[in-house]
């Protein structure tokens, strides 16, 4: 297994560019990055990665091919008897997207009810955890030192203990505003994706503050200096130096923060209201999963409706992931 390590490119704000600093900062990233390359493409690690590759694959496959699946095959066989006993059928797919009967909840409105919440979910935590990473690793303040370790000790609170304080807050504060503007605009409904996206942001601040922060102060000071010398101001460092570094870090924490609230459903239950307007796509799963997990048909097939999304945002940002993967194991 290889993979390729890109040239780590600079960018600078404006000014006489200081070549020495830059290419000595440049040459040492590239050394520690080609250090952990060498690292992770040993024999070994590469016997592993497929050992864990196969073991990770085998259960989506198995549930990829009984979503095609009849009922009665499904219940009298197993999946990887599919050369055996043939059978396929798009009954399944059209039953758990386009029916509305209560033993298979139509999907179609909740899948988009899932991407309404994820995405504004996951780009609001990332822009106030990429700023307040910058400020705690570049910007020097008075206690930036103590607020930074509160930030820290905040993941070791459980988000359970969390729930029923943010339920009065927005019963106290946030539902008669709610209230307020729907009786004002009609057209605006009164159970709206706030709640959520304000939970999942509050969620996610700690730990996304802590990852970038390690990221963004393994900066070389070098670039810094040498774009301050230059005249740069804070946010200048911070727009066309410190995202375009950062940017494997930024990627690889919107993956996991994206995948995780997709497929998130406590929160969902707490702050969606359960309303069809807003509830997402994992709380009409656990409905059409009901007490007794029958008619495997449909929820192999609304499970892997369930997973498509992901899939497509980790491969279209795996190649972020790994350079942020190998950049994070830069360290010394």
């Amino acid at each position: 297994m290889s993979s390729s390590v890109a040239p780590v490119d600079l960018p600078v704000p404006g000014g006489d560019r200081d070549d020495d600093s830059y290419r000595r900062a440049e040459s040492t990233v590239t050394a520690k990055a080609g250090r952990v390359k060498r690292r992770m493409t040993s024999r070994g690690a590469t016997v592993a990665a497929l050992v864990i590759a196969v073991l990770w694959t085998l259960p989506t496959f198995g549930l990829f091919i009984s979503s095609f699946r009849p009922a009665e095959e499904i219940l009298d066989t197993g999946w990887w008897t599919i050369f055996q006993n043939p059978g396929f059928t798009l009954g399944n797919y059209q039953e758990v997207l386009l029916s509305s009967s209560l033993s298979s909840p139509q999907l179609g409105a909740y899948f988009v009810n899932s991407l309404a919440i994820a995405i504004p979910a996951t780009i609001f935590p990332l822009v106030i955890a990429t700023m307040a990473a910058y400020a705690f690793a570049w910007i020097k303040f008075r206690g930036s030192n103590l607020l930074f370790i509160l930030v820290f000790a905040l993941q070791i609170v459980p988000l359970q203990m969390a729930l029923i304080p943010l339920l009065q807050m927005f019963s106290q504060f946030l539902r008669p505003i709610q209230a307020s503007i729907h009786e004002t605009i009609p057209m605006i409904p009164e159970q709206s994706y706030l709640p959520v996206w304000i939970a999942h942001t509050i969620f996610a601040l700690p730990l996304a503050i802590f990852l970038l922060h390690n990221f963004i102060s393994e900066i070389p000071g070098e670039v810094i200096e040498a774009a301050r010398v230059d005249g740069a101001s804070p946010s200048q460092l911070f727009f066309r130096i410190v995202i375009p570094l950062a940017l494997p870090a930024i990627a690889s924490v919107a993956i996991f923060q994206f995948i995780w609230v997709w497929n998130d459903l406590l929160v969902a239950l707490i702050f969606s209201g359960g309303t069809q307007d807003v509830a997402p796509l994992t709380q009409r799963l656990a409905e059409l999963v009901g007490s007794r997990g029958q008619e495997w048909q449909r929820l192999t097939a609304a499970a892997f409706v369930s997973v498509i999304i992901p899939l497509i945002v980790f491969f279209s940002l795996q190649r972020y992931f790994v350079r942020g993967l190998l950049a994070g194991a830069t360290k010394g």
